[in-house]
C-alpha cells in the first residue's frame, strides 16, 4: 500500500440513529473500494463493522469501526460510530480525530433523537456535516417531506445535491444536480449508468442546481462576483465552494444512497475524494500548553492514541492518530503521559479486524499497532524534539449508575481489573470505589450501555456479577445552633485518661461573620475567636472550627486533636450515618488534667459533644439534586413534564430547538435512577437527555422521615 501525504488524507465519521443503515454502508464502501471482495450482511453476522461477539449477539453497534477506503488517488479514514446515544463515547472520540461527518439518516424515519444528539456534537466541535438519506426503497419514504423536514430544523444552509426520481421498492436511479446526470443501477446495484437528465426533470433539475451553485459561490468572494456576472460556476468552482462552505459549516450538501443494493455508493465516495475538506484545510489542534499543532510531515513526531480494542487471540489494538511528522516500523517513540520508552515494532492501516501492513504513516493519518507494552487511550508518544501531549476529547457525563457486585466475591479483585480493562476501550464507563457508600458504582450512559457491560463480564471474562439499585449520597446539616459538653473520663490503673470539652455548633454558609454571642436557655456566651481554620470537606461543603478558649482551660496543643474528633463524626451523621457539612464549630470553654489529659481524650470529648450538640442543632437531610436537560418531540412534551413532576422535579424553563423541545428542570438524584428506561418508554425512544450535579437541597418531611426510618431498620439488620 502506497504511503498517503496529508494531503491526500480525509478523515471522516459516520454518524446516524440506530438502524439507519452505517454498518450496511460499510460493506458498500468497502466493497466499492476493493477492501472486501463481497459485501457481508448483519444477519449472517459477517460484517466488517459489529464483528464483536457482543455486537452479534445483540444485533447493534457497541464500538466503533475504523477502517480506510482508497478512491482515486486518496485515502479515506473512516470510523464508523454505534447509533445509541448509550455509546456517544464513540461518537465523540470519531468526531474529535476527524475532520467531516457524514449524517447517516433512514429515510422513512427522517430526522431522530439520534440524529439530532449526533448534529448537536458536531455543532460543538465545528464539524463539517454531509447529511446522506439511505433506505431510498422504502415504500414509506417521501423524499420532499424530508428534505422540508431538514430545512425546518437545521435552516437554509441545508441543500440537496441529489434527488431520487422515484422511492420506495421500484427506486433504481437519481438526479445528480452538482454534476446535473442520471444516474441508474440495474438489480445489483454497483456501477451505474450515466445519462443526461430527462427532458421532463429538466427544469426542477436546474432550479435545485442554481440554489447549489449559488449556496457554492457565497463562500468564496471571487465565485460570488462570477456568479453575479454569469448566473453560473464551472464544475471545478462549484466543488471549491462547496468545501470551503463546508469547512465553515455554512452549508450541509444532502446526498442520497441505497446501502443494502449498493446504489449511489460510488458516486458518495468521488464528493468524498473530490470536495471534502482536507485534513491541513480544516481547524487545527492545540497540545495541552495550548500551542497549535499543525498536521506538518515535515515537524516532530506525534501520535495521539484515541482508542483501544481488545481482540480474541491478538490482545490490544491502538488506534492512533499521526498529529504531525512521520512514523515509521522501527521508530523508538518516547509515551509523554507515562516516561516509558516504545518502539513501534509494526504498523497497520485498519479495516475492522482485518489490518494491512505498512511501513510509513504521515501527518494527519489514522493507523494502528499491536502489543506496544505501556500505552493507554489518551496517551501521546513523541518523537525527538516533540514534547506535545493531546487531552482535547471531552466525554459527556453519566446519567445511568449501578452498584456492581460479583456473585461470588472471591471474583471481586478479578471483576475490578476486567473493569478497568474495558474503561480503556470506551472512557464513559466510570468505575467508583465509594467508601462512602461501600459500594462498587459503575456510572454510564444508559441502561443499554451497562447492560453490554454485563454481557461482557459474563461471557468474555466468565465472572457472574448482579446490579443493584445505587445508594444516594445523601448529606446531613444542622439549622440552629445548639451547645453541649462532655466529659471523658477513664481510670484503670496507671496513667488515666481526662478530657472536656465545651462546644457550639451552627450552620455555616459562605461570608458568615465572625461569631459574637449565642444565648441558650438563661446564660449568655460571649466568644472571643483566638483562632479560625477553614477545613474544605472532601465530600463538600466545609467545616470551620473556631477555638475560643480563654484563660488556659484547654491547652493549645489539645485543639488538633479536639478536631480531629470532630471530624470523624462528620463522617457519620446521626440521622442517616451519610456525611455531614457546612457546620461551624466553636470550643469555647474546657478542662484538663495535669496528668491525664491527653491527645486521645480530647479527640474522645470533642467528638462525643459534637455528636451531641449536632442532635440538638434541628439536623436535616441534604439530596444531590441535578441539572437535567431534556431534548423530546413536541408531541410528546406534556408526557414528559408531567412525568418529571411525578419525580419532584422543578422544571425551569422550556426553549425550541432544531425542532425539538429543550426542557431544562432540576431533579433530585433519588428520582432519576431509572430514568434512561421510562424516557425511552415514554417517546418510544425519540428523547434523549443530559445531567450533571448542580448543588444540594434539604429533602422535604416527608422524605427525612421515611430515610431516618430505612436507616434505623438497617441499623437493627446490622
Amino acid at each position: 500500500m502506497k504511503t498517503y501525504q496529508t494531503n491526500e488524507i480525509k478523515n471522516i465519521a459516520l454518524l446516524g440513529n440506530d438502524g439507519s443503515g452505517k454498518t450496511t454502508l460499510t460493506e458498500s464502501l468497502l466493497y466499492e473500494a476493493g477492501i472486501i471482495k463481497r459485501r457481508g450482511r448483519i444477519t449472517q453476522k459477517n460484517t466488517v463493522s459489529d464483528y464483536f461477539p457482543v455486537e452479534q449477539d445483540y444485533g447493534y453497534s457497541v464500538f466503533s469501526t475504523v477502517f480506510h477506503v482508497e478512491w482515486n488517488g486518496k485515502k479515506l479514514n473512516i470510523i464508523d460510530c454505534p447509533g445509541s446515544d448509550d455509546f456517544v463515547g464513540a461518537a465523540m472520540t470519531a468526531l474529535n480525530v476527524t475532520d467531516t461527518a457524514i449524517l447517516l439518516l433512514k429515510g422513512a424515519n427522517g430526522v431522530e433523537v439520534g440524529t439530532q444528539n449526533h448534529f448537536r456534537y458536531t455543532e460543538k466541535l465545528g464539524k463539517p456535516v454531509i447529511f446522506l438519506v439511505n433506505q431510498l426503497d422504502d415504500e414509506n419514504l417521501d423524499y420532499d417531506q424530508l428534505l422540508a423536514q431538514l430545512t425546518e430544523i437545521y435552516g437554509p444552509k441545508v441543500v440537496p445535491v441529489q434527488y431520487p426520481l422515484q422511492t420506495g421498492p421500484g427506486f433504481n436511479s437519481l438526479i445528480d444536480v452538482l454534476l446535473m446526470k442520471k444516474y441508474s443501477w440495474g438489480p445489483e446495484g454497483g456501477e451505474p449508468t450515466i445519462e443526461d437528465i430527462p427532458e421532463e426533470e429538466k427544469e426542477k433539475a436546474m432550479a435545485m442546481h442554481k440554489a447549489l451553485v449559488e449556496a457554492a459561490a457565497e463562500h468564496d468572494e471571487g465565485l460570488m462576483e462570477k456568479f453575479f456576472e454569469s448566473e453560473s460556476l464551472t464544475e471545478d468552482e462549484m466543488r471549491e465552494g462547496i468545501r470551503k462552505g463546508l469547512a465553515s459549516r455554512g452549508m450541509f450538501p444532502v446526498f442520497c444512497v441505497c446501502a443494502g443494493k449498493d446504489m449511489g455508493v460510488r458516486r458518495l465516495m468521488e464528493f468524498l475524494g473530490n470536495v471534502v475538506p482536507f485534513v491541513d484545510e480544516m481547524p487545527k489542534v492545540f497540545n495541552t500548553r495550548g500551542e497549535e499543532v499543525q498536521p506538518d510531515p515535515n515537524a516532530p513526531t506525534s501520535l495521539f492514541f484515541f482508542k483501544t480494542g481488545v481482540e480474541p487471540h491478538i490482545g490490544e489494538v491502538q488506534y492512533f492518530k499521526v498529529m504531525s511528522g512521520k512514523v515509521h516500523e522501527g521508530d523508538d517513540l518516547t509515551n509523554q503521559d507515562r516516561g516509558s520508552k516504545e518502539r513501534m515494532s509494526q504498523l497497520f492501516c485498519c479495516a475492522g479486524a482485518t489490518r494491512i501492513k505498512v511501513e510509513e504513516l504521515v501527518a494527519g493519518d489514522i493507523g494502528c499497532a499491536v502489543k506496544l507494552k505501556d500505552v493507554k487511550t489518551g496517551n501521546t508518544l513523541n518523537g525527538k524534539g516533540s514534547e506535545n501531549r493531546f487531552s482535547f476529547i471531552k466525554y459527556p457525563n453519566s446519567k445511568y449508575t449501578r452498584a456492581i457486585k460479583a456473585k461470588n466475591e472471591a471474583e471481586t479483585e478479578k471483576m475490578m481489573s476486567a473493569l478497568q480493562r474495558m474503561r480503556e476501550e470506551d472512557p464513559t464507563w466510570q468505575v467508583e470505589q465509594s467508601k462512602e457508600l461501600k459500594q462498587i458504582l459503575v456510572h454510564g450512559q444508559g441502561e443499554f450501555h451497562l447492560r453490554t457491560l454485563k454481557w461482557r463480564l459474563e461471557n468474555n471474562e466468565k465472572i457472574q456479577i448482579e446490579y443493584f439499585e445505587p445508594k444516594i449520597p445523601y448529606r446531613e446539616t444542622i439549622t440552629k445552633a445548639a451547645r453541649a459538653d462532655y466529659r471523658h473520663k477513664k481510670q484503670s490503673g496507671g496513667a488515666g485518661q481526662f478530657g472536656e470539652v465545651h462546644l457550639i455548633v451552627e450552620p455555616y454558609y459562605e461570608g458568615m461573620p465572625a461569631p459574637d454571642t449565642y444565648k441558650f436557655g438563661n446564660q449568655e456566651y460571649r466568644i472571643t475567636p483566638r483562632s479560625t481554620e477553614e477545613v474544605p470537606l472532601e465530600w463538600g461543603g466545609k467545616l470551620v472550627f473556631v477555638n475560643s478558649v480563654v484563660g488556659g482551660a484547654i491547652d493549645a496543643r489539645f485543639m488538633p486533636a479536639i478536631l480531629k474528633g470532630v471530624m470523624q463524626r462528620m463522617e457519620q451523621g446521626p440521622l442517616t450515618g451519610c456525611y455531614a457539612r457546612d457546620v461551624r464549630v466553636i470550643v469555647y470553654d474546657g478542662k484538663m488534667h495535669p496528668v491525664d489529659s491527653n491527645e486521645l481524650s480530647f479527640m474522645l470529648a470533642g467528638r462525643q459533644a459534637f455528636a451531641q450538640a449536632f442532635r440538638e442543632a434541628a439536623p436535616k437531610i441534604l439530596e444531590p439534586i441535578y441539572d437535567v436537560e431534556v431534548f423530546v418531540p413536541s408531541d410528546k412534551l406534556g408526557d414528559v413534564m408531567s412525568d418529571l413532576q411525578g419525580r419532584r422535579a422543578m422544571i425551569m424553563g422550556m426553549t425550541s430547538e432544531n425542532g425539538y423541545e429543550k426542557l431544562t428542570a432540576k431533579v433530585p438524584l433519588k428520582e432519576m435512577s431509572n430514568y434512561c428506561t421510562s424516557l425511552s418508554s415514554l417517546t418510544g425512544g425519540r428523547a434523549g437527555f443530559i445531567m450533571k450535579f448542580a448543588s444540594y437541597e434539604l429533602v422535604p418531611a416527608d422524605v427525612q422521615q421515611k430515610l431516618i426510618k430505612e436507616h434505623e431498620a438497617d441499623e437493627q439488620e446490622a
